[in-house]
């Protein structure tokens, strides 16, 4: 009697489901930590030093896009309008390469203004971007937050204007409107969330209290002739009385008949609208990141602790970090 395994046909060797790794020869050691990396990083996977390149890595690096800590220094990657349409493969393969969707990549490059698709915490990260985009006949431009000017003291915030025929004075600084080069309006949006919880024995707290606040407020952002910083009018918080009979009690009512005088006076400066249209687009990119800052403890009661935790999203850095690249697109050309 022939045994049941006798009648199965050889089928050969079966393929590997899981990726073949990289031999020992092609790994990368860090000169920093003296751990083996794949060729396909380019900063240590362990300590985060730049890996030495070699001709093995430089074909098969691959940027890992990771977005720097609010206290580090990022590197962004500038997409600029192109000459000519993409193709779908260019767009299909760059959009792999900055982990976007192409058809997100597809709005970026429709909108004929640079922005941004790579946000990183590494110069040689965002070079290779940079290199990989050439090389596929895209033009783009690598810019550091230093390189933007961006800084606690780069934005000043102007809380009132003395206006002239010819000039205008603010901070104690007089100039002329034909100085004002660029202006940017915009729209910044917040909202917050508060919780005030009662420390327990349990493992969930009580809550004792909640509140959710939105704030949407209109900005103006202009740039002055041999002056480096952003100077912003928020409606909120500025002194309307330069409006002299114009001023009415709505700060939005104000402040459009603030930019509408600025633009009518300032005739050779560029005014620049497009954030409002693009917001959505930087958010892939320069994401709007919440804090979250604690209230401290309090005392209910003996024996009773409550804490409150307040939560903040906003996109007034994302603006900042947008204004400044115009300004220094409009310095450079």
């Amino acid at each position: 009697m022939p045994k049941d395994n006798e009648n199965i046909p050889f089928l050969g060797p079966v393929e590997p489901s899981e990726p073949v790794g990289f031999s020992a020869e092609q790994m990368i050691r860090c000169e920093e930590c003296l751990r083996a990396n794949p060729p396909t990083r380019v900063t240590c996977l362990y300590c985060v030093a730049p890996l030495p390149l070699t001709e093995t890595a430089a074909r098969l690096r691959k940027p890992v896009l990771h977005p720097p800590e609010k206290h580090q220094l990022g590197y962004n990657n500038i997409l600029l309008p192109q000459d000519q349409a993409i193709s779908t493969e260019v767009v299909n393969e760059a959009a792999a390469l900055l982990k976007l969707t192409p058809e997100n990549l597809q709005q970026i490059s429709s909108q004929g203004v640079p922005l941004p698709v790579a946000r990183t915490a590494s110069r040689e990260e965002a070079e290779l971007v940079f290199l990989r985009l050439r090389d596929l006949g895209l033009q783009c431009l690598t810019l550091s937050d230093d390189d933007l000017g961006l800084s606690n003291s780069s934005v000043k915030r102007v809380r009132s204007m003395s206006l002239e025929d010819v000039s205008v004075t603010m901070q104690d600084i007089e100039f002329s409107w034909a100085d004002i080069d660029l202006i940017l309006p915009a729209r910044l949006f917040e909202t917050r969330f508060e919780i005030k919880e009662r420390m327990t024995r349990k493992p969930e707290k009580d809550i004792l209290d909640t509140n959710e606040f939105f704030r949407d407020e209109a900005v103006i952002d202009f740039y002055i002739a041999k002056h480096s910083s952003t100077w912003r009018v928020s409606a909120n918080g500025f002194d309307f009385s330069c409006l002299g009979k114009e001023k009415s009690l709505v700060a939005n009512e104000n402040i459009g008949k603030l930019q509408r005088l600025i633009v009518g006076k300032a005739s050779k400066a560029q005014v620049d609208e497009s954030y409002n249209r693009v917001r959505n687009l930087l958010e892939l990119v320069w994401t709007t990141r919440p804090e979250t800052q604690s209230s401290g403890w309090r005392r209910e009661r003996p024996g009773k602790l409550s804490v409150g935790i307040a939560t903040t999203k906003s996109n007034e850095v994302q603006f900042t970090r947008y204004s400044r690249l115009r300004y220094y697109l409009s310095a450079i050309s």
